[in-house]
């Protein structure tokens, strides 16, 4: 699926129909009954991702993450061989 920064003319107008009836007051539940409606919302979703990553690639400026932990690794517990004590 390729995500566009252009909205179709279906799009368009499902935005301006949410917004003038949230201007109005009004519920934009009609808008989710409208075939333009999963569409609009995938592309919302992907370009708060592109957002999302934009800020972090301009957080981290070309930085990449250390191979290793500065703290070191720790091994997790091996219990699988104890029986489970009934305490009940």
């Amino acid at each position: 699926m390729r995500i566009s920064n252009s909205f179709s003319e279906g799009e368009i107008q499902m935005m301006d129909f949410i917004l003038s009836t949230l201007l109005r007051g009004g519920s934009p539940q009609m808008a989710t009954r409208n075939k333009d409606f999963a569409s609009l919302c995938r592309k919302v979703v992907a370009m708060k991702a592109k957002v999302a990553e934009k800020k972090r690639a301009d957080a981290l400026r070309g930085r990449q993450a250390p191979a290793e932990s500065s703290v070191g690794t720790i091994d997790g517990v091996d219990d699988a061989d104890e029986a489970v004590e009934d305490v009940g």
